[in-house]
């Protein structure tokens, strides 16, 4: 067999086994061979053998029930990038006390392509906290991140790069591409954006920019609260997270898209 040959057919494998990793994600519960083949649509003979390999690297472990999700190993390389990632590091102890301070659920938030995902958050010990799951790829239209992340996109610019099914929240409700667009020009314009029950009846949320060294926008840094949160309360949550931002626009970005 040429060079040729094997090396395409090494990239083949190397793109199912980043493909299996990133359905196991997506699911985010854990799943049997069988199911990850009709996830995937890989052929069988190759989840089989990739799975493992995976296994066998501690890559993913298997239950007593047969099942199949990531082992031990994911949680080591993910403790790495916690702990050497300036940024992330220093976001992390930025939320620990925003939320000691004032009992709320902080998050820290990104673009993943063209959804919206939580990368770190930090939730208060009373009970009754509102929170998003780490790592889970959200629609951007239904967030106050979104809002903030797309600073700068026009609707015609928005209608490229959002995916039509992502304006409908899961009530069924759509959101429409001039109110999203207005919504950001007003974000942008006041420095913040609070929305109210659009996933959550319970929940509103606040988010400010985190800016790069060129100043564009490349996270956000939020609070969930409470939908009932009066005026006052709400006012000077944003004067915090504001502040938070500023801190946090002094660190580069590393990662971030």
């Amino acid at each position: 067999m040429s060079e040729a040959v094997t090396g395409k057919g090494r990239a083949r494998g190397i793109d199912r086994i980043i493909g299996l990793c990133d359905c196991l994600h997506r699911v985010g519960r854990p799943v049997s061979v069988r199911e990850l083949v009709e996830l995937t649509q890989a052929p069988r003979s190759s989840v089989y053998e990739q799975v493992a390999t995976l296994l066998e690297a501690g890559w993913l472990e298997e239950r007593t029930d047969g099942l199949l999700f990531f082992g031990r190993k994911m949680h080591y390389f993910g403790a790495d990038y916690l702990r050497h990632d300036d940024f992330i590091a220093r976001a992390r102890r930025v939320l620990v006390e925003l939320t000691a301070e004032h009992a709320e659920t902080s998050q820290l938030c990104m673009l993943e392509g063209d959804k919206y995902v939580v990368a770190l958050s930090e939730m208060p010990t009373r009970p009754f906290a509102i929170s998003s799951e780490v790592g889970m790829a959200t629609p951007i239209p239904w967030t106050a991140s979104g809002r903030v992340l797309l600073e700068g996109y026009d609707a015609a610019q928005l209608h490229a790069f959002v995916p039509e099914q992502d304006f409908i929240l899961p009530n069924g409700e759509r959101i429409r591409l001039a109110d999203f667009a207005a919504d950001i020009s007003r974000a942008a314009s006041q420095g913040y954006a609070v929305t109210r029950g659009l996933v959550d009846g319970f929940a509103c949320c606040i988010a400010v920019p985190i800016r790069d060294l060129q100043g564009k926008v490349k996270a956000t840094i939020c609070f969930t609260v409470g939908n009932d949160i009066d005026d006052q309360r709400l006012a000077m949550l944003v004067e915090v997270l504001s502040e938070a931002g500023r801190r946090l626009s002094e660190v580069s970005v590393s990662g971030a898209r």
